[in-house]
């Protein structure tokens, strides 16, 4: 199994009990097997009854002992969902850990979709998350203990009833992190990157024609990201057991396995450390120096301001950028020490949201352009903002 070829062993998890709902089939399915692995008793909220059962009795099997079990759900249910929470309780007595892996993807241009389509989709894939943290959350804050997981995915054309749902899941997470604060629960978001589940190759197909591409076409455009089945579930458990080291982040299967010592092959042939010449490496190193002390002393100049305000910059910031600072400062900081150890393998692995934190700067020279009024001032600050962006832009040029 991939899971055991890092640092985790079987008793990462030990003692958690974990819902991965949709956790039947496919990534989900690797997910549960690679949590159960590390020890955990893991529910599968499935609402395929067939696949649910059948998955518990083969990873039992398996594994040679009783770890996983299966209990029907359909996540846009609300009465569903309440059993699932009653059920979970009752045979385990707490719930620690809630994956969010059930998901359906409506495939069509925006105008083409049926409201029911729509419908449907949110039903899955944003009412059903709010419908478990609204099960399972208090029990997680009152025993000052848990983890709530988000599963994202990047938009793109013909995917718009999947993806605008899964990037509200990101949102969710990002609410609830700060909701939560404090209060011993943890909450972060991960993808899974391209997977080729039978659903996911059906859906390659069916977005080919949509593109005017032929199948094989459209594989040559996307061969880059995909990343085997049970590695993708891997990842997930392997963030799971590392939830404090992402918390309030949105993560990849990959960057999880990587943090848990985990080399998938291409890795382990050394495409990795190929990826970059020695003159990109100290580019790399520069520049996240450099972005790391800018947004180290702005950061620092947020202390000065008034309690209100500093608070509103700071949600402000993490809206945009997608991540605290403090988080920021953390990744950036491993960004300058693997460039400087020449580790082009962790490099390559590294998942920086780089482009969203361009975007910030490009609201902060928007908001200096308009409220600025001396032209000579406003001149300096605009060049100043301008340069932070284009540091961040080049940093994101040249990593994958």
């Amino acid at each position: 199994m991939i899971i055991a070829n890092g640092v985790l062993t079987r008793q990462s998890l030990a003692g958690e009990v974990v819902i991965v709902t949709g956790g039947g089939h496919g990534i989900g399915y690797e997910a549960v097997r690679a949590l159960a692995w590390l020890g955990a008793q893991v529910v599968i909220a499935e609402i395929d009854k067939q696949a649910g059962k059948e998955a518990a009795a083969n990873l039992n099997q398996e594994l040679g002992q009783s770890t996983t079990t299966f209990i029907y759900t359909d996540v846009a249910d609300e009465r569903s969902v309440n059993h699932l929470a009653h059920e979970a309780l009752r045979r385990y007595g707490k719930v620690d850990v809630v994956l969010n892996n059930a998901t359906t993807a409506p495939l069509g241009a925006v105008q083409d979709l049926l409201i029911e389509q729509w419908d449907a989709s949110y039903g899955v894939n944003l009412r059903g998350p709010v419908l478990l943290a609204r099960a399972f959350l208090p029990g997680m804050v009152k025993r000052h203990h848990g983890l709530f997981v988000c599963v994202s995915s990047t938009g793109v054309a013909y995917m718009g009833a999947y993806e605008i749902l899964k990037t509200a899941q990101v949102e969710l997470a990002n609410t609830l992190q700060a909701e939560l604060e404090g209060t011993g629960v943890t909450v972060f978001t991960i993808g899974p990157g391209v997977a080729p589940t039978p659903t996911a190759v059906s859906s390659i197909e069916r977005l080919a024609s949509l593109y005017g591409q032929s199948t094989a076409e459209f594989y040559a455009t996307v061969q880059g990201h995909f990343i085997p089945v049970e590695a993708a579930g891997a990842g997930f458990a392997a963030a799971i057991a590392l939830a404090k080291q992402f918390h309030g982040q949105e993560t990849s299967s990959i960057q999880a396995l990587y943090a848990a010592g985990i080399e998938l092959p291409d890795q382990q042939n050394g495409q990795g450390s190929d990826r970059f010449t020695a003159e990109q490496l100290e580019q790399i190193r520069a520049l996240s120096h450099q972005v790391r002390t800018t947004l180290a002393q702005e950061s620092e100049s947020w202390q000065q301001r008034s309690v209100f305000e500093r608070q509103w910059l700071i949600r402000a910031f993490k809206k945009q950028a997608g991540m605290s600072t403090g988080q920021w400062l953390e990744l950036l900081d491993r960004l300058e020490l693997a460039a400087q150890a020449q580790d082009g393998g962790a490099l390559a692995t590294m998942s920086l949201p780089l482009n969203r934190l361009a975007s910030y700067y490009g609201h902060l020279y928007a908001a200096a352009d308009g409220y600025v009024k001396d032209p000579a001032q406003r001149e300096e600050q605009l060049g100043i903002v301008r340069g932070w962006q284009k540091e961040v832009e080049d940093l994101a040029s040249i990593l994958p």
